[in-house]
């Protein structure tokens, strides 16, 4: 195979393998476009946080908040805790970053969200252009389906029954993720301890919980590393 057609290739795969963890997030799209219209905030605006903010659970968090009366500081620092797990996700791959040219580097971090986390993750053993063909190509392809469900989401959202009870979109896209990344035993008692520790911290101010969860979570792993070697 020439490596026009292998681009091809994987370009094709990368496609294929974005689209179905998608899926999930579109109920995640109408929540946030249900949440847009009852906040209060002028559509359009609140809606330049898809771009800008890129990251589903930082955009419902900031504009449930403004929507409730929180101050500007507080709900942009609940969304930066909710957006916390980025610095694990960034530290672990991180190595994979540093063989990538510098363009790539500053951009690179902007397409990071969880699915495309989930997918790289998967894809650090290749070969740095490989990588970067396959991360650019599942990134942009969650990006641009993004921006364009969550525009649709603006008029859907109100239309959609409230019977549908579409709140259980949020869980069940982190649950599916991360039920496809525990392939070992020490990841699923990690993640069963940072599950078990932001339950407990569920009531602390600003959605902190979620933080000390994750910090535990990370504390536990990097412990179990270290056991193992």
């Amino acid at each position: 195979m020439d490596d026009k057609n292998s681009d091809r290739a994987l370009l094709a795969t990368a496609v294929r393998d974005a689209l179905p963890l998608f899926v999930p997030a579109i109920p995640f799209a109408l929540v946030l476009g249900l949440a847009i219209v009852g906040s209060g905030i002028n559509p359009w605006l609140a809606w330049t946080t898809s771009p800008i903010v890129y990251g589903g659970a930082a955009q419902l968090t900031l504009i449930s908040l403004l929507g409730e009366g929180a101050s500007v500081a507080a709900a942009v620092m609940a969304a930066l805790v909710v957006n916390a797990r980025h610095l694990m996700y960034s530290a672990a791959l991180a190595p994979t970053f540093q063989q990538q040219p510098r363009w790539f580097q500053w951009f690179g971090p902007y397409l990071l969200i969880d699915q495309t986390f989930a997918l790289g993750v998967l894809r650090g053993d290749d070969d740095p252009r490989t990588f970067r063909l396959y991360y650019i190509t599942a990134g942009l392809t969650f990006w641009a389906l993004w921006q364009l469900t969550t525009l649709l989401a603006l008029f859907l959202g109100p239309l959609v029954p409230a019977s549908w009870g579409l709140d259980f979109a949020v869980p069940i896209l982190f649950l599916g993720l991360l039920v496809m990344m525990i392939d070992q035993w020490p990841k699923a008692a990690v993640a069963l301890l940072a599950a078990a520790v932001t339950w407990l911290c569920a009531d602390l101010p600003n959605r902190s919980g979620l933080l000390v969860g994750a910090l535990c979570g990370v504390a536990a792993g990097i412990t179990l590393e270290k056991l193992r070697e």
